[in-house]
């Protein structure tokens, strides 16, 4: 079928893709904008596993302040080129990463982070806790379930595997990706800060009539 150069154009608008895969996936699709969208998404993502694996030394740090001023955060985050570095899709993204890593509060950037010992602590956890979920259930049933909550466990701590705050139907590393389909360069979050004001602080809780009986007994 003939496809118009219009809806070519409107599809890499919307997408970022290059004028001649957006005509092949709308010749694909039959001309439906949605599931051409859909064809480039997926290719997009097979692209950017094949990206993984190439340096990505330039980039930003970038920072985000809660309103209210009681959280603060900072994120690198690294692409290939000084280039994308300064493009608004890339300095938006470390801008929503930093906002993200503020809202969920992760403790590590990717599940290979996590030290040995932490995981074993979570899996001595989750079992104690799972006593009567796995009392007499056969071994392996026993495993799936342990698993199971591991994993679930593991991802709430991960920054990667979390639910993105913007659009919490993708993960942070599926945003990633498809960053990565659209400027056609890999994207990698290095590291993170976060800040709260008061975090860390034992406050000594004083019976205030208490200490103003000291304190007219010593007059």
């Amino acid at each position: 079928m003939s496809i118009s150069a219009q809806d070519v154009k409107t599809l890499r608008e919307r997408t970022g893709a290059g004028m001649m895969e957006c005509k092949k996936c709308l010749t694909e699709a039959e001309g439906e904008m949605e599931k051409a969208m859909e064809l480039l998404k997926q290719r997009g993502l097979a692209q950017a596993e094949k990206k993984a694996g190439r340096t990505a030394a330039e980039g930003v740090v970038t920072s985000y302040i809660h309103g209210n001023g009681h959280i603060g955060v900072l994120v690198e985050v690294n692409c290939e080129t000084d280039f994308v570095a300064k493009t608004d899709d890339f300095q938006s993204f470390a801008r929503d990463i930093a906002m993200h890593v503020a809202a969920s509060n992760p403790e590590f950037v990717r599940r290979d982070n996590i030290p040995e010992d932490r995981v074993q602590s979570e899996k001595d956890l989750i079992k104690a806790q799972s006593a009567d979920d796995i009392a007499g259930k056969p071994d392996h049933v026993v495993d799936q379930i342990l698993d199971g909550k591991l994993n679930k466990a593991l991802s709430a701590i991960t920054l990667l595997d979390q639910p993105f705050v913007k659009d919490p139907d993708k993960t942070v590393e599926e945003v990633t990706k498809e960053l990565v389909a659209t400027i056609g360069e890999n994207v990698r979050v290095r590291r993170f800060e976060r800040y709260e004001v008061g975090e860390g602080i034992e406050v000594e809780q004083e019976d205030f009539a208490e200490e103003v009986k000291a304190q007219l007994g010593e007059e």
